[in-house]
């Protein structure tokens, strides 16, 4: 068995490689999902794979147009669309959609935890005699 030792270089290039890859998938998952009919369609495909005609058929627009939009899914890396015969059938790929949901959630409980500490600081330096004057108030 061959092995190869790297230096820290070429461990900081292979790393830095793969944050760029993953943030180039992120960045066009989140272009994918800005636009709502893309959206739509995305919840549609969470409930099961469909039809582009199936897909298409809520919408007031023409076939060809949706398929723009379930071309930019596919490169986005949030659906897969198979030919079935004479049918194109498009299903959800939620590994992609997974990347987007937990980039969304460490950034959600980042932002509860900064909020948090700031309320905690705001009750902690709290004027005194905010205190005394609400007490005060109380009693008259």
């Amino acid at each position: 068995m061959l092995r190869r030792r790297f230096t820290a270089t070429q461990l900081g290039l292979i790393f830095n490689h793969m944050v760029n890859y993953q943030s180039e998938q992120l960045d066009a998952a989140f272009q994918a999902l800005a636009d709502p009919t893309r959206r739509a369609i995305v919840a549609r495909l969470a409930a099961g794979e469909a039809s582009v005609g199936e897909l298409a058929a809520p919408f007031a627009m023409s076939l060809p147009a949706v398929s723009k939009h379930l071309k930019v899914l596919e490169g986005a890396g949030l659906l897969v669309r198979q030919r079935h015969g004479r049918v194109r059938r498009c299903r959800l790929q939620p590994a992609r959609l997974k990347l987007a949901a937990d980039w969304i959630e460490h950034h959600r409980r980042f932002w509860e935890a900064q909020l948090d500490s700031l309320a905690r600081y705001l009750e902690d330096t709290r004027p005194d005699n905010e205190t005394k004057r609400e007490n005060s108030d109380d009693e008259d």
